[in-house]
């Protein structure tokens, strides 16, 4: 608050009503009995305009107030409250917004009109003489040195949080670049799969019909070509696909059989058993009837659910898992008993798996949830899979 109140934006405001104080004070506050010439007038009249003048150049007016405070003082037969106070506010002023030599040089010019105000003082009455000093110049500067110090901390921090904030922007996005790429890979291997096949077939259909009609051979062997030409592509993008310094997951290089998903998810069950953590597993045999994407997405989720119970939750926390399939969708939920959120939990963290995971159920058109299940009771991850049909994300064939 009080480096709001300091802020240079309210310069203007702020020294805008310090002058309208001080005029205040010499109409309604000045004692009557006090004498007042020309020059007392004249003084407390520059000293106002110049109070509102720092807000524009404050060097300037903390040295042309240090001079009329130098004249009140000399002349004047009142008691200069007004200068002197403009005078104690300019150098503050100067210290919120002009560290440095500048600032020295007005503090310098200040204080020798004080000392010079109170010269015949010395050397019996040195210490009053710096008291003054201390107080009218000393306090001032460390209030405003105080409070810019703390501006640029606060400024500093701000930007640490955004070049935070960008950080972790740029890896979520490097997260589900790399799980958009994993899927890539898999797709290849789909395809290359069923491309193969259909290759062999029709390899094997040439042989067994070679002596039937010519034109019959002339299309099993453009069917052939065309395959083998697809296959050929499909292995040239694998190439620009697979970085050969990254770690190739299991999900990338498994079988795409969909009858080899149960397989999958046993094995992985297996290593998670084998880490020390007890997982109850509820399978539905239908999940062998899901299509080879959607299988590698769930064998994705069981993986990377059971890693991350491993991890955060501790080899002594209970896992379960539950596979159900409702009228062609797949409901796959991964419960654990560990403390709950983890540094990985909602992808802030340093690791990225919960990211990549939603990206992969959301390439497929899903819904993806990853939460504590309540404070200190378990996290819980939850996908749902739609049936290619229905996919937001599946195109129509030409």
């Amino acid at each position: 608050m009080l480096t709001r109140l300091f802020d240079e934006r309210y310069a203007v405001r702020r020294l805008l009503l310090l002058a309208l104080a001080g005029l205040g004070y010499v109409v309604l506050l000045r004692d009557p009995a006090e004498p007042r010439t020309w020059i007392t007038w004249a003084t407390d009249a520059a000293a106002v305009l110049l109070t509102v003048g720092c807000a524009r150049w404050p060097l300037a007016g903390a040295l042309a107030l240090a001079a009329v405070l130098a004249v009140a003082d000399t002349w004047s037969p009142a008691e200069p409250v007004v200068p002197a106070v403009g005078a104690s506010w300019a150098v503050l002023e100067l210290a919120l917004r002009v560290p440095g030599r500048r600032l020295g040089a007005a503090v310098a010019a200040l204080s020798l009109v004080h000392v010079a105000d109170d010269w015949r003082l010395l050397p019996g009455g040195t210490v009053g003489v710096l008291f003054n000093v201390v107080i009218l110049v000393g306090v001032p500067v460390l209030f405003g040195a105080n409070i810019r110090a703390a501006r640029r901390i606060a400024r500093q921090a701000q930007e640490r949080a955004e070049a935070e904030e960008q950080r972790r922007h740029a890896d979520t996005r490097a997260a589900r670049a790399d799980e958009r790429t994993a899927i890539a890979r898999e797709l290849h291997d789909v395809l290359a799969h069923h491309v193969a096949s259909i290759v062999l077939r029709v390899g094997v259909a040439r042989h067994v019909l070679a002596g039937t009609d010519p034109r019959t051979g002339a299309v099993l062997d453009d069917v052939h070509a065309t395959g083998s030409a697809a296959l050929a592509d499909l292995r040239r993008l694998l190439v620009l696909l697979r970085d050969p310094h990254a770690p190739v997951g299991e999900a990338a290089v498994m079988s795409i059989e969909p009858a080899a998903l149960p397989a999958g998810i046993e094995a992985a069950v297996d290593r998670a058993r084998r880490g020390g953590v007890t997982v109850e597993t509820a399978v539905d045999p239908a999940v062998s009837t899901l299509d080879a994407i959607r299988s590698l997405a769930v064998l994705r989720l069981v993986q990377e659910g059971l890693t991350n119970v491993a991890r955060h939750a501790g080899p002594a926390a209970r896992a379960r898992v539950r596979l159900t399939m409702r009228e062609q969708t797949l409901e796959c939920e991964i419960t654990d008993d560990g403390p709950g959120a983890s540094a990985d939990s909602d992808g802030h963290g340093t690791g990225h798996g919960i990211i990549g995971l939603r990206e992969r159920v959301e390439v497929v058109g899903g819904t993806f949830e990853a939460a504590p299940i309540a404070a200190g009771a378990g996290w819980r991850i939850r996908a749902e899979l739609p049936p290619p049909a229905t996919s937001a994300r599946t195109e129509q064939p030409a």
